[in-house]
């Protein structure tokens, strides 16, 4: 997933575009750079992984109402803020929005380079949640309305005889399903179906 990852570096300010995006591209990473919030939003597809470092202060939407844009459409890159008017509450919107980190300009390399770092990490994170969430509907999809019926009730910690009874079938009719919801999920006991069911 790395090869993948990119760094789209929104600011109004050309020269401190090109510094970001040199710095970071020296080190390895993908870059791709936006003179404003309003271009990033129309360029963006739902395919970008990466994370966005976005200025605080810049024409038109700036920086945190950018983050706030994203969050309203479900944009789920993590968001790094960078300005050079760095103040308490402006700090604490960022955060509170969930952005990775707050940088005050003028910065040294070490600091984009550790943002950049701890947001690909979140970024990472999230990928691996979202594979294992596709992986787990896609198990699941594998089973008839009445396997997922069995596989719901025995994950909410009823006994074959207590589902039987739910279900109004034969605890024999439970064994059976119960038999085909384990191999179609390739689970090997009870609690590996809990952890299919409730995503754990």
């Amino acid at each position: 997933m790395a090869e993948s990852l990119t760094v789209y570096i929104v600011d109004d300010d050309p020269a401190v575009r090109d510094s970001l995006s040199l710095l970071l591209s020296v080190r390895g990473y993908r870059t791709a750079t936006f003179a404003s919030a309003e271009d990033f939003l129309a360029a963006w597809r739902l395919e970008w992984k990466g994370c966005l470092i976005a200025d605080i202060r810049m024409p038109g939407m700036d920086g945190l109402a950018l983050q706030r844009e994203m969050k309203r459409r479900g944009i789920e890159l993590p968001v790094v803020i960078v300005t050079a008017h760095g103040d308490v509450a402006s700090a604490r919107a960022a955060f509170k929005s969930d952005a990775v980190d707050f940088l005050e300009k003028p910065f040294d390399e070490a600091g984009p380079i550790a943002a950049v770092d701890a947001a690909f990490a979140r970024e990472r994170e999230r990928g691996a949640r979202e594979a294992h969430d596709r992986t787990r509907r896609e198990l699941l999809a594998r089973l008839t309305e009445r396997e997922r019926e069995v596989a719901l009730l025995l994950a909410e910690g009823l006994h074959n005889v207590e589902v039987a009874e739910r279900l109004a079938i034969s605890p024999r009719t439970v064994e059976v399903h119960k038999a085909r919801v384990m191999e179609k999920l390739g689970a090997r006991n009870l609690a590996e179906i809990i952890r299919v069911v409730h995503g754990s």
